[in-house]
């Protein structure tokens, strides 16, 4: 029975890490998501205020390239990410 508790123990522990990683990624998904909408709402409030789209053409570039890099990192993600595990047996 000891080495069947310490398979369980180290596969709880895996599942547990697994757990924690796919938080993780999903947390930095956000945030890399979250970034280009800041800088759109930041280049409409600019706009609204008075500025031009030259004057903000360089904020505007780098929000465009975080996005098109935040959505490569999340498909990649996705790709490598294993579909869910099925429930063990009852």
């Amino acid at each position: 029975m000891s080495t069947a508790n310490s398979l369980d123990t180290a596969i709880a522990a895996l599942q547990a890490d697994v757990t924690a990683e796919t938080t993780v990624n999903a947390s930095a998904i956000a945030l890399l998501n979250g970034i280009p909408a800041l800088i759109a709402t930041a280049v409409a409030e600019a706009t609204a205020a008075g500025a031009t789209p030259a004057e903000l053409a360089s904020i505007t570039a780098l929000g465009t390239a975080i996005a098109a890099n935040s959505s490569g990192l999340a498909a990649a993600v996705a790709a490598n990410t294993p579909a869910g595990a099925p429930p063990p047996p009852a």
